[in-house]
């Protein structure tokens, strides 16, 4: 029997989601990357589940391709929230480029999650979900059918995208905690950086930030805030149990 690896990195739930959605209809394992330290090589086939940051990948995704076995399919399926960017077009680059053997590259709109500075509104975000809960059955069929794609060909540039991903430790320096905060240790543990820490009582923030914006959605008081604004606002994928997000299941 074959085994399928379905990797994936979520901060709030989304690529999560899709990643129950492929082990659902294609059956696998789904790994955490953040805490997955193998090449794929256990799996006969690999699935790479991730949003799309700044036109790009996230840093875990980014630092994962190298390593991954060349010899076992990869199949890509990327979300994201405002604009994909080419996002799409250069991982499939990056995958091309160091050998890996790709197979397609899907990708599909989800709700938006990077609201640091403003807010979605309830009816886009249940619009997104139901849409995107079509669109995920789409490309399981055509994953199914063997019905590939290769992203086209973009205008965004590869240096753009790698100025973004170097800048992303700053934003750590603009996030703290309220008197809100319990000092439950949630943030602490679910940070994929082990960028935030408990000194003298008072949460911290490192600046190995990698912009996930998991502490801030997912915090159980709303206690952490972002340039001192109590946004009230959060996001966490309702389709999937928040307690899994970041977890292996087998």
């Amino acid at each position: 029997m074959k085994v399928n690896g379905i990797l994936y990195f979520s901060s709030t739930g989304n690529s999560l989601y899709i990643a129950q959605k492929v082990k659902s209809a294609l059956g696998g394992s789904i790994l955490y990357i953040p805490k997955y330290e193998g090449d794929g090589s256990e799996f006969d086939k690999l699935f790479l589940i991730t949003p799309i940051y700044s036109y790009g990948m996230p840093k875990h995704v980014f630092e994962l391709l190298p390593r991954l076995n060349k010899s076992k399919e990869l199949i890509v399926i990327q979300n994201y929230g405002g604009m994909a960017g080419g996002g799409d077009r250069l991982l499939y680059e990056y995958t091309v480029e160091y050998g890996l053997n790709i197979k397609s590259v899907y990708k599909l709109k989800m709700p938006e999650n990077f609201t640091l500075t403003f807010t979605v509104p309830k009816y886009y975000i249940n619009s997104s979900l139901k849409k995107s809960d079509k669109k995920i059955d789409e490309i399981i069929c055509k994953i199914k059918k063997q019905i590939y794609e290769i992203p086209n060909k973009c205008k965004t540039k590869r240096a753009t995208y790698l100025k973004n991903k170097s800048n992303w430790h700053l934003i750590g320096k603009d996030f703290s905690a309220t008197q809100d905060c319990i000092k439950c240790g949630k943030c602490i543990n679910i940070c994929p950086a082990d960028n935030i820490s408990l000194i003298d009582g008072q949460i911290t923030f490192g600046n190995k930030c990698v912009a996930c914006l998991g502490c801030y959605h997912r915090c159980l008081q709303k206690a952490i805030v972002y340039k001192n604004k109590k946004k009230k606002d959060r996001y966490i994928n309702p389709n999937v149990d928040e307690s899994q997000i970041g977890k292996d299941i087998k």
